[in-house]
């Protein structure tokens, strides 16, 4: 039985460039889809939906902001069929060009002013693109990482891709947060806006210079030559068939995992800063510097969160998280409406402590539900199909509460909702940690060894 020993680990000095490989690709894509999202709060109702009332022009903004995310079910179904194929590298290749050349574009892309009904309509062709591009990236990234790492440490590895979600975070809000305090909001609203978008290209140069660097993950090379020599006496199945007949189960259990953690961090991140601008009389640059020190502190607690689950599992840590985030949200609110730029700093901060938690473990939890050839596949759909239900629609529906609430209650109870569904997904789900990538593999019926056809999962 294949064992990650034979699995010819990297060096000591090949696995910190393979981690800053996932990391730069993971931290432009994000700061792209971010930087969209932040855009979309700030500046985007009045330059692509101006004949609207301001919050409805928001709420059509977010709506854009929602089509980003109902493209990453269809990248996470491309690029997890062939990345499970052809390789993680590859697709993560096309996957952040793709992002960037998209970004870039939105950073030329006529206003309403110019363009009329034709903007927003491209507007969205081009979040379409971003949304495609990420539901692939995250997938190939935390799989890169962890293919390449040893099972004692894969949970501290593994979630140094995702600190690549607060490191774009950081970038887009730091690089929004400057050009609002050295423009004037004529000079934002009419060209400022477009810097940050345009500097995408350069970023995007920087990650496939390092990117190309890294080698293909071993135990997907171990793999990929058992399924070469099976395929004379059988017919390979497609990955994604493979998935929903022996890996359903775990789907459904990433799905909901994702529920509290996805949900929590945008209603943090993106919808505070219509919240706390409109109704608790907090400026631009003072919610964006908010935002800006949580995700300095939260890129600074995903690997610690990731090394204790190497120590005490990666379920623990989760519920840990997913509990936190829904007790926090009622004090979170009534810190924002002091208006304070202590208390904000304050609850957007303990908010993503929490948020880590989840989002540290996650990364390695949902690599070791699904065997190598598969595993592209099955973390990718479990992952991106949940950001539909979740993370897409959390600032349209948290925006359109406050409209017909007045009120934080209704959004509090709704992050709350959702931190109950994660808490029973992961509460059913078995503890991972101690699982061997290429083990997984065997236990899914598809060693060479067997000599014949995929069997029953007994993981």
């Amino acid at each position: 039985m294949a064992s990650e020993a034979t699995s010819a680990p990297p060096t000591p000095a090949s696995l910190p460039r393979i981690v800053a490989a996932s990391l730069i690709g993971t931290t432009i894509e994000w700061y792209d889809f971010f930087l969209y999202g932040s855009a979309a709060a700030l500046v985007f109702n009045k330059l692509f939906f101006p004949d609207s009332d301001p919050l409805v022009g928001t709420l059509l903004s977010f709506l854009t902001y929602a089509v980003g995310f109902a493209a990453r079910p269809l990248g996470a179904l491309v690029f997890g069929h062939y990345g499970d194929r052809l390789g993680r590298k590859k697709l993560l290749v096309l996957s952040l060009v793709m992002m960037g050349g998209a970004t870039f574009a939105i950073g030329l892309l006529p206003t309403h002013a110019t363009l009329g009904a034709a903007a927003p309509v491209l507007l969205t062709a081009l979040r379409l693109v971003q949304g495609f591009a990420l539901g692939g990236e995250w997938g190939g990234a935390v799989l890169l990482v962890s293919e390449h790492g040893d099972a004692r440490r894969r949970g501290f590895w593994a979630s140094w891709p995702q600190t690549g979600a607060p490191a774009g975070q950081l970038l887009a809000t730091g690089v929004l947060s400057l050009l609002t305090a050295v423009l004037s909001d004529d000079a934002f609203g009419t060209w400022g806006w477009r810097i940050p978008f345009l500097l995408s290209g350069v970023l995007v140069i920087v990650g496939l210079w390092i990117r190309l660097s890294v080698d293909e993950s071993p135990v997907f090379k171990e793999a990929l030559a058992r399924a070469e020599s099976r395929r004379t006496q059988e017919a390979e199945k497609l990955p994604l068939v493979s998935v929903l007949r022996n890996h359903w189960r775990d789907v459904l259990v990433a799905m909901g995992a994702r529920m509290a953690e996805n949900i929590s961090y945008y209603v943090i991140t993106a919808f505070i800063l219509v919240y706390a601008t409109t109704s608790a009389g907090v400026s631009k640059q003072t919610a964006l510097n908010a935002v800006l020190i949580g995700s300095a502190v939260h890129f600074a607690v995903i690997p610690a969160w990731g090394a204790l689950s190497d120590r005490v599992g990666r379920r623990p840590v989760y519920l840990l998280g997913a509990a936190g985030v829904g007790l926090w949200m009622f004090p979170f609110f009534s810190l924002v409406d002091t208006g304070s730029f202590g208390y904000l700093i304050l609850a957007v901060t303990v908010g993503l402590v929490l948020h880590g938690a989840m989002y540290a473990p996650q990364a390695a939890f949902f690599a070791e539900m699904f065997a190598t050839r598969m595993r592209y596949s099955g973390a990718s759909i479990g992952a991106q199909f949940a950001s539909v239900a979740a993370g897409a629609p959390a600032p349209l529906i948290a925006t359109a509460l406050l409209d017909d609430y007045g009120s934080s209650t209704p959004i509090a109870l709704y992050v709350i909702a959702a931190a109950v569904l994660t808490l029973i997904a992961v509460g059913v789900a078995r503890e991972t940690r101690h699982r061997d990538l290429a083990h997984v593999e065997d236990e899914g019926g598809e060693s060479a060894a067997a000599g014949q056809a995929a069997q029953a999962r007994t993981v």
